[in-house]
């Protein structure tokens, strides 16, 4: 445990939360709010100055489990009948946490908050957070909120100013996605606001999600008129603008978040730890993790290419979660406080990849790969379904 937690811990005893970025994923997302108004977003930009000794309470006991073990869930499923079937999943098993989306893919917030500026960003996917979070107290489920970040076709769609054009349109990738532009401050205010807000409801993590540019954005950077912001006379290359912005990024949102008693963790492309950085992208295995209490590393088996000598990882999930981890501890021990690991694994079948390239994922594929994490010394671990259907019968402690 690091620091964080540890003043996190003695605040609330003083005083007595390609995420998954595959196909699957963005192909679950509902369509966008075309219609939020201006207004709205440029009320949220600015995060009011906050007290350094001051932990809010909101009321609500969460105890940070002996090792988060985890499960992804769609705002859709957490106000939904599906919610108390998830619920007994977690209870009667070895996990004991629940990633919720509070900000989702397309840039909708899944609840309808009761303060005026958050008119016409919210959903009512979520009835009634509040009572939800009382759900997962009664049962000591670790409530963690996903925010995705710079992927916001709302944002993108209500302030084109924030997001990248291509001509005179707003910019959007094979999926009809757009996204925000990391340069702008005023997009970083508005995430975090949003953050703000989920751990005052209660939860005890923020999780932040698509804290990139958009894939392959190397290839078309000079393509694309967008703003650089406050980095517009930084001396160097667009490169490391977007390797400062996105670290920028991730350091401002923890300090804005520390009054508020939160852990805060980030979600990151596997590979971004095999490399010094990616260019595109703008991930820093390095340098995000010097700034956050957890690093989720997105591992999935059929995620990967002929990477650690796996001519095809998918059918190799042991193998290929053991390569990785092993990497990854050496990255970490050369930290001075290293962020807990806690990587996203496959709770799903890749049938994409093609046949003799995939495997259908059950209890055998599942425990393999949280065994190659438990043999390398990684205790925690979240698992992804888009549809949040995941394999019953699996020891989640093998």
């Amino acid at each position: 445990m690091n620091w964080k937690k540890i003043v996190a811990a003695l605040s609330v005893s003083a005083l007595c939360v390609f995420p998954f970025q595959s196909v699957a994923a963005e192909e679950n997302s509902k369509s966008l709010n075309k219609h939020v108004k201006r207004e709205t977003a440029l009320e949220l930009k600015t995060v009011p100055k906050q007290i350094s000794r001051f932990t809010y309470d909101s009321g609500l006991n969460f105890e940070y489990p002996d090792a988060v073990r985890g499960i992804y869930v769609t705002g859709h499923s957490a106000g939904g009948s599906r919610f108390d079937d998830l619920i007994n999943l977690v209870d009667q098993t070895d996990l004991n946490a629940m990633v919720i989306d509070i900000k989702d893919d397309w840039g909708n917030v899944t609840y309808q908050h009761k303060d005026s500026k958050f008119n016409g960003i919210g959903k009512s996917y979520i009835k009634d957070p509040r009572a939800m979070l009382k759900k997962l107290e009664e049962k000591q489920i670790y409530p963690i909120a996903r925010i995705v970040v710079f992927k916001d076709s709302v944002l993108a769609n209500n302030q084109p100013e924030l997001t990248f054009k291509d001509g005179n349109s707003i910019w959007k990738n094979g999926r009809g996605e757009s996204f925000v532009n990391p340069f702008m401050k005023e997009v970083w205010d508005y995430n975090v606001n949003i953050a703000i807000e989920a751990a005052k409801l209660g939860f005890k993590e923020i999780q932040f999600d698509y804290v990139r540019f958009p894939e392959g954005f190397e290839k078309r950077d000079d393509e694309l008129t967008y703003g650089h912001g406050e980095y517009t006379d930084k001396d160097v290359d667009n490169v490391q603008k977007r390797v400062h912005a996105v670290t920028d990024f991730v350091e401002y949102a923890s300090e804005q978040l520390e009054p508020y008693g939160v852990e805060v963790s980030v979600d990151i492309f596997g590979y971004t730890a095999t490399l010094p950085e990616a260019p595109g992208i703008g991930q820093n295995f390095t340098k995000i993790s010097e700034h956050v209490d957890v690093i989720s590393s997105m591992i999935y088996p059929s995620h990967w290419t002929s990477y650690f000598g796996i001519a095809k990882p998918d059918l190799e999930p042991y193998k290929l979660i053991s390569e990785y981890a092993k990497l990854e501890n050496k990255k970490l021990a050369e930290l001075e406080d290293p962020p807990t690991s806690r990587p996203w694994l496959q709770d799903f079948t890749a049938s994409w990849l093609g046949s003799g390239n995939y495997k259908v994922y059950g209890k055998a594929e599942i425990e393999a790969q949280i065994k190659a994490l438990q043999d390398n010394g990684i205790e925690e671990y979240l698992l992804w379904n888009a549809g949040n259907s995941y394999t019953e019968g699996v020891d989640f402690t093998p």
